[in-house]
């Protein structure tokens, strides 16, 4: 009886974490492209991060491992590489239905950008102090 759950559990594992990575990688390309990172200077790593530390944390599922939470990084991966998709109108369409209705991918959108925002925010602020105490 241990054994089948411990599978479980492990292949579970395996598939949350494959796609937080997908995830992940997909807000790491978004934020290498974006020019308030580049003009600004600051790391997509740490943009990276931040976005999704907040993010996620605006997402279906009480934790990482959570099925809702795995779908989630999911669609969200699916919605930050709409552009580079063979029919962005059919995969638009997926998405309304992925995330269950027209609103809910503009709040799924919204969440994204707002944290983004956050994380610019922040990391200006971070910077300009750095820069203060400098001199």
């Amino acid at each position: 009886m241990k054994k089948p759950l411990l599978i479980c559990i492990i292949a579970l594992s395996l598939t949350a974490c494959a796609d937080k990575q997908q995830y992940e990688q997909a807000v790491l390309e978004q934020m290498q492209q974006e020019q308030d990172v580049k003009d600004y200077k600051i790391e997509p790593e740490k943009m990276t991060a931040c976005v999704m530390d907040l993010s996620s944390s605006n997402m279906p599922g009480l934790f990482a491992f959570d099925p809702a939470r795995m779908t989630a990084y999911r669609n969200y991966t699916k919605m930050l590489t709409l552009s580079k998709a063979a029919d962005p109108k059919k995969t638009l369409e997926e998405l309304r239905n992925d995330f269950g209705s027209p609103k809910a991918l503009a709040e799924a959108h919204t969440n994204f950008t707002e944290s983004f925002m956050e994380c610019i925010a922040s990391n200006i602020s971070k910077n300009e102090d750095a820069a203060k105490s400098e001199k």
